[in-house]
């Protein structure tokens, strides 16, 4: 038998292409490699323990809007309920005094109402999902205005603010709680009908249909998950902010679509993995600390994410074809 002959170059680029996680992953090396040769203090475990924390609120709303993703859908309402759910949080442990424990359970059932409003409209009423979500997106922006006018909530328990500022061992809380988030959602689109469920519907809804699945059900569903994932971020930023602060949330809805895009959630529906999502959001996080330790002005910063969006639509589009061909 002659052996196989080994596999061409091509063949070699098209695998690593497809495989976006290990892709990204590399790219994401490469970047810490070369910013510890430019600069040391990116290295040091302080500096590291900021990143983490940063980008671990980033990718908890990024998880949720990966289940959209994947849906077929979009969820432009993210980051106005991770700040509406963090100050409505705020507001039952200061003005009304309640349990601070309680307040962050109800915290998040607030923002899995939200997610499943916006699930009920898109699915009983046939709404556009972009148009849905950017609609109560707005107006849940305009109730932490009513609420707060404008002003900082502040005297958050003490007892409650570990989750947010406290750390195990080397490693920030808010990025232990995303890895068991992630490790959850992994197995959960991986092993559950649930998950082959939405991959089926962002595949080909006709067919899902077809085949006895409840889209609606499921929809829906996926909603209320993206809801109950940017309560949590926004709950988690509000105990490490130690105050309910109007504007939490607010930037977050690029950083979550583009992290999701980066780490090979496909905008057409079907694809898309947690994992994946994590190393986009942490190769955003680098790149937000690379702009800081190599002094570049902050009014490039949205001139380079953007750059990166952009970058992420033309790469899931490429991929798009590759399969194609």
């Amino acid at each position: 038998m002659n052996p196989m002959p080994n596999e061409s170059g091509l063949r070699r680029f098209e695998k690593l292409f497809n495989n976006t996680e290990t892709g990204i992953f590399v790219v994401l090396l490469i970047m810490c490699i070369l910013l510890t040769i430019v600069s040391p203090n990116f290295a040091d475990p302080y500096n590291l323990g900021i990143i983490m924390r940063q980008f671990s609120f980033v990718a908890l709303i990024a998880l949720g809007q990966t289940l959209v993703l994947i849906s077929g859908g979009i969820d432009l309402s993210v980051g106005a309920i991770a700040g509406f759910s963090g100050i409505t949080t705020a507001i039952m442990m200061v003005n009304f005094g309640i349990n601070p424990y309680v307040s962050i359970v109800l915290g998040l059932l607030i923002g899995a109402t939200c997610g499943t409003l916006n699930g009920l409209f898109i699915t009983r009423l046939k709404l556009n999902p972009f148009i849905v979500t950017l609609a109560t997106g707005e107006i849940l922006v305009g109730l932490i205005l009513v609420f707060t006018k404008g002003w900082p909530i502040q005297g958050i328990p003490q007892s409650v603010l570990f989750f947010g500022q406290g750390f195990i061992g080397p490693i920030p809380l808010p990025a232990v709680i995303m890895i068991l988030v992630t490790i959850i959602l992994m197995y959960v689109l991986k092993k559950t009908p649930f998950g082959r469920h939405v991959y089926a519907i962002g595949g080909n809804e006709a067919a899902a249909r077809l085949v006895g699945i409840n889209v609606n059900k499921a929809k829906i569903g996926v909603y209320a998950l993206s809801g109950v994932f940017a309560s949590l971020a926004g709950i988690l930023m509000l105990l490490r902010l130690g105050a309910g602060q109007p504007e939490i949330g607010q930037g977050w809805l690029m950083p979550s679509i583009t992290a999701a895009i980066i780490g090979g959630t496909s905008l057409m529906g079907g694809q898309g993995k947690a994992i994946g999502t994590v190393i986009g959001a942490a190769l955003m996080g680098v790149l937000a600390n690379a702009i800081v330790l190599l002094s570049v002005s902050a009014y490039w910063e949205k001139v380079i994410i953007g750059a990166v969006v952009l970058l992420a639509i033309i790469l899931d589009q490429l991929r798009a074809r590759w399969k194609r061909v």
